[in-house]
């Protein structure tokens, strides 16, 4: 039997992703755990727990165990990285691995240490927690630990975490509920109000990725979206435009820019000046809304791009980390130190 593999682990609020030394990524699975409503029991964990969201009879829940990056039920939380963990590491390999995982900036002590206890609990020897934006910052290799400013924006599912960098260390930084998340329930809302159709988070996922958009489109695209019409409560099909949806995400957006703002104008001026001159960098899965980096630079004037896979950026982040323990220990929290 082999000695197991360290692994980097990107626990975010939709999805998982772990890293394991020697091999690059091998798991991308959806946040989700599926349990029998009165009884408890573990019915479906990952991808096969997604796709029961909406769809499950009234004796199942679908759940998310993390909110907004935190963990919202310990044991569910628990549970779902035991099963992914198993999944990457299996039975022919012995020992525990030593964890490098991804924290949202404005977690606190109790919060990382319930994350510490949880991976502990799953198998892990050794946890070393890594801040999300330092994280993202190496995925796209950014180097941060030059005394010259630079802007990571990790957006994801439940939070996004906004931080400017700057020798080796986060200089100013915010993290806010701005998220895909937040997008998703402006589109269900959106829809509501001006249709009278309820849809599920996952059917406004959906339209929000055929559809949505940061700016004005310059042709509107249609789909349809099935949910519930809240005055018969039957189910019911309507065509909606890529420009019903911009309307929809157009407030969040902005909430999401003024934000950013607010840590520009916290920021030393030399740095913010770097910054200017070199841009920001979208990393996360909720990067993708098309149409986001225009609409950044649009308010802002400060040029903005996406991250080649941004959904990986962390994850490979934690991976460079491992790979180089020695090298990035400044930025790197040692769980004996937080126990």
């Amino acid at each position: 039997m082999a000695q197991v593999s360290d692994l980097g682990i990107d626990l975010g609020t939709s999805n998982v992703l772990i890293y394991q030394k020697g091999k690059g990524i091998v798991l991308r699975q959806p946040a989700v755990v599926a349990i029998e409503r009165t009884s408890k029991k573990v019915l479906a964990v990952g991808t096969e727990a997604y796709r029961m969201i909406g769809r499950t009879p009234g004796n199942v829940l679908a759940l998310r165990p993390l909110r907004q990056g935190v963990v919202s039920d310990f044991e569910l939380t628990n549970t779902m990285l035991r099963h992914f963990m198993s999944m990457v590491i299996g039975k022919r390999f012995f020992g525990r691995p030593r964890v490098v995982l991804s924290v949202p900036s404005g977690v606190n002590e109790a919060e990382k240490s319930s994350l510490i206890s949880i991976l502990f609990d799953a198998g892990a020897k050794r946890t070393q927690l890594l801040d999300r934006p330092i994280a993202a910052a190496m995925g796209v290799g950014m180097d941060f630990q030059k005394p010259y400013g630079c802007m990571v924006v990790d957006m994801g599912a439940g939070v996004t975490d906004i931080a400017v960098l700057a020798s080796g260390q986060v200089i100013e930084a915010a993290s806010v509920c701005y998220g895909g998340d937040y997008f998703d329930d402006a589109i269900i809302r959106y829809l509501r109000k001006k249709h009278n159709l309820l849809i599920g988070e996952r059917s406004a996922e959906e339209v929000k990725i055929t559809l949505g958009t940061a700016v004005p489109p310059l042709s509107s695209l249609t789909d349809e979206v099935t949910g519930r019409d809240l005055l018969s409560g039957l189910p019911k099909t309507i065509t909606v435009s890529s420009m019903e949806i911009y309307e929809a995400v157009k407030d969040a957006v902005a909430d999401l820019i003024e934000s950013i703002q607010g840590v520009i104008e916290r920021t030393p001026p030399q740095l913010a000046s770097d910054i200017f001159e070199d841009g920001i960098v979208l990393t996360g899965g909720a990067a993708s809304l098309a149409g986001l980096p225009e609409a950044i630079y649009n308010e802002l004037h400060i040029p903005c791009g996406v991250a080649d896979d941004p959904q990986t950026s962390v994850v490979l982040g934690c991976g460079r980390a491992l790979d180089n323990l020695n090298a990035y220990k400044s930025v790197l929290s040692d769980s004996r130190r937080l126990r």
